[in-house]
């Protein structure tokens, strides 16, 4: 079992708490960068949260 299976294993049913993880991390970032790289933040917070919904079985919000 890779090390990305198993990172979705354990993320399974706590949806909720690995997005608030996604904002913390970007917020973090962001003020180590003084936010120079926010735009690039929110686009791969974006993406992270959009593979969460397709690992998930669910289709990607527009």
């Amino acid at each position: 079992m890779s090390m990305m299976d198993k990172l979705k294993q354990m993320l399974r049913g706590h949806e909720s708490q690995a997005d608030q993880g996604i904002d913390k991390a970007g917020d973090y970032v962001d003020g180590k960068t003084q936010g120079k790289y926010s735009r690039h933040m929110d686009t791969a917070q974006d993406k992270l949260r959009e593979q969460m919904r397709r690992d998930q079985g669910n289709p990607p919000q527009t």
